[in-house]
């Protein structure tokens, strides 16, 4: 039963990070394309500023649930996928610096080098996010020693391709949204017409990664079985058209929240899927690595789900209080502090 509860907040650790992070993300690759000029790409780095970090403590969290609940899958999953995780490591850092730097010196190329490691710090761990959960999906070549085989390359699959690009996609939408938000004159209108325009790519992309989900993975067994948790994915469905709908009535939060509805919903699809394995092995079934044989103890479990009901409250109340506060529209220069 542990077992299974920590699972299930492990997922949500993970749903919840692509939602608070996404919009960071989404922004920062759509800068270049939105920003003309430089309270345009000031109005991007501010919208995103007062959260970035606060965001980054549900990675922290997803991450460290998987060491001190499932520590065999996280040696596992930290030690097979090194180079990819060490990539989205450092994209993570290019991206966080570029927050503090930017101002630094006044000086055109000096901006310009940020605003580029800004780009590249939010569109690789977008990527490298998509097809790492999509090998996932699918499987690794675990051996009996649950030692993976595949490499960095290998990754690069058509499948987890799809994966990355879809994550992409749909984290550039969210973003476009957030930025709609809050950007004022004509960079929010070009971020009303970008987020217009990346919904039905969005669907598309969606489309394509269920269909070859379906016909890839064993994704959907799960769901075969017990067909209420095709919920999960109305919800999805629902969460996306909802963000369409909203976004065509003006309603810029609601649009927002239909996207998040979405994420969360597609990270839990996964996850639910997945149950109870957590990494895959398709070289034989028997040596995947499921919430069972990867476990920590039942005490570990127990004094962790005590901490757990006390500070994840806390945390979600700090979020819920800096979305309010630092959500006011960026008109003028004394709005900026990046």
């Amino acid at each position: 039963m542990l077992e299974t509860i920590w699972f299930l907040l492990w997922g949500v650790l993970w749903a919840v990070y692509f939602v608070l992070d996404g919009f960071d993300l989404g922004m920062g690759t759509l800068m270049p394309f939105l920003a003309k000029n430089e309270f345009d790409k000031r109005s991007i780095y501010n919208a995103g500023g007062p959260f970035w970090d606060g965001n980054e403590v549900w990675l922290l969290s997803a991450g460290g649930v998987t060491f001190a609940a499932f520590p065999l899958a996280y040696a596992t999953m930290f030690s097979g996928l090194y180079s990819a995780l060490m990539l989205l490591l450092f994209a993570l850092i290019l991206r966080g610096v570029s927050y503090e730097f930017r101002s630094k010196v006044e000086s055109i190329s000096w901006r310009s080098l940020w605003d580029a490691c800004h780009t590249v710090g939010s569109f690789l761990p977008a990527l490298l996010l998509g097809v790492a959960f999509a090998n996932l999906f699918h499987g690794l070549p675990l051996n009996e020693q649950h030692v993976n085989q595949a490499g960095l390359l290998d990754l690069l699959n058509p499948y987890g391709l799809l994966g990355g690009v879809f994550f992409v996609a749909m984290f550039a939408l969210h973003g476009a949204l957030w930025l709609a938000i809050r950007a004022t004159g004509d960079l929010k209108t070009r971020a009303i017409n970008t987020a217009c325009k990346l919904w039905p790519a969005v669907l598309v992309l969606v489309l394509a990664f269920l269909a070859y989900t379906y016909v890839n993975t064993q994704l959907f067994g799960n769901y075969m079985k017990n067909p209420h948790l095709f919920l999960i994915l109305a919800a999805a469905v629902a969460g996306l058209v909802a963000a369409r709908l909203f976004l065509s009535a003006g309603s810029l939060w609601k649009a927002w929240a239909g996207s998040a509805v979405f994420i969360a919903c597609v990270a839990l699809f996964g996850v639910v899927g997945l149950f109870p394995a957590i990494l895959i092995s398709t070289l034989n079934p028997a040596w995947s690595l499921t919430i069972y044989n990867s476990a920590s103890s039942a005490l570990t479990l127990k004094i962790m789900l005590g901490v757990a009901l006390v500070f994840v409250p806390v945390v979600i109340g700090y979020q819920a209080w800096a979305l309010k506060t630092f959500s006011y529209p960026l008109e003028h220069e004394h709005d900026m502090e990046y």
